[in-house]
């Protein structure tokens, strides 16, 4: 089997494609290695096995046509893209380039070229907008939704907000219309909070990470000043390991026949939900130390609450999340910890 995954040296990516590797498939990865981590990623994932590097950018529809039309994969996971709200809101204009444009070049290569490849899209639960009108309740450490205890199934009416919220959006809905009106058979994942190694987290990007790491910086006397928060702290995610994630992608693949032409709330459901501040509590208690800090304004468009609903993705092709979130944060301290110590 042949795979190709764009954004292949980013976190997602680097596991995905050692997962490939050890299912002796067939590797390409594309990737323009602009994230911090990403060439550091490609060294590790050559480590583990041979495949194809193309270095180049999703928005080259030349280089991306011809990728699919040489490589001839037999399915394409789709991660590639501009994946911050804050980096959309400062160029939006570049956020619309790299995921609408980037993904549209994807999409007609794959249908001018292999249509019958299988086509994976990382999609995002922002395409559901805030979600203020479902109504909050403010607990000691979380807002909860009492109306959705189980958390957000597809059923929720699409809400684009913010350039990424449109951008990303976009690109879910031509996914799902190239199937309907071109047979390409994709698949919509629409994730929540996903953490775990190979993740170089950002102060955008990847909030568990960068939390553990400021923890880490903390304990070991490398952070003397309070770090920010924003917020209240009492935002609510369920977060879902990398590994998880990875079994994912690859059991829709194997489910394509059922999975096909249709969207997924991919994420760790409502018994891995967690806030900011649970999160830092976990954090005080597994490295023994208290953590400073002080809070900024709310994020423009920042979602209370977002916790998927899974059991689509469950009954249509056996998938659910089995990693606790407390052995995932155990897990992410000793990832962050081995590469910043």
């Amino acid at each position: 089997m042949r795979l190709l995954i764009t954004g292949g040296c980013g976190f997602l990516g680097t596991n995905l494609g050692e997962a490939a590797l050890q299912r002796n498939y067939e590797l390409a990865i594309l990737d323009n290695l602009s994230r911090l981590g990403a060439s550091e990623n490609l060294r590790w994932l050559q480590s583990q096995g041979e495949s194809r590097f193309f270095h180049t950018d999703i928005r080259n529809y030349n280089d991306v046509e011809r990728i699919i039309k040489d490589f001839r994969p037999d399915a394409v996971f789709h991660l590639a893209g501009q994946v911050a709200m804050t980096a959309s809101l400062q160029d939006p204009r570049m956020d619309f380039e790299v995921n609408v444009v980037g993904g549209h070049n994807v999409l007609e290569s794959v249908r001018r070229h292999r249509p019958e490849c299988v086509l994976i899209y990382s999609s995002t639960n922002k395409i559901y907008g805030d979600l203020e009108w479902v109504g909050f309740r403010e607990a000691a450490t979380r807002y909860v939704v009492d109306a959705y205890p189980d958390g957000f199934d597809e059923s929720m009416a699409l809400d684009f907000q913010s350039p990424y919220g449109c951008s990303k959006g976009a690109v879910d809905q031509y996914m799902l219309d190239y199937h309907r009106m071109f047979g390409v058979p994709t698949v919509v994942f629409r994730h929540s909070s996903i953490f775990g190694g190979r993740q170089f987290s950002s102060y955008d990007q990847g909030w568990i990470g960068w939390f553990v790491r400021q923890a880490l910086d903390i304990k070991n006397g490398r952070l003397k000043e309070p770090f920010t928060i924003s917020g209240n702290g009492k935002q609510v995610r369920d977060v879902l390991f990398a590994s998880d994630l990875v079994e994912c992608y690859f059991m829709a693949w194997k489910h394509i026949d059922k999975a096909r032409g249709q969207a997924f709330n991919i994420g760790g459901s409502m018994a891995n939900s967690l806030s900011l501040l649970e999160l830092l509590s976990m954090l005080e208690a597994e490295l023994g130390t208290i953590l400073r800090y002080r809070k900024l304004p709310p994020r423009v468009s920042d979602q209370k609450v977002f916790v998927a609903n899974t059991a689509k993705a469950s009954t249509c092709f056996g998938w659910r999340p089995l990693i606790k979130r407390e052995e995932g944060i155990q897990r992410m301290i000793e990832w962050v910890g081995s590469v910043s110590a």
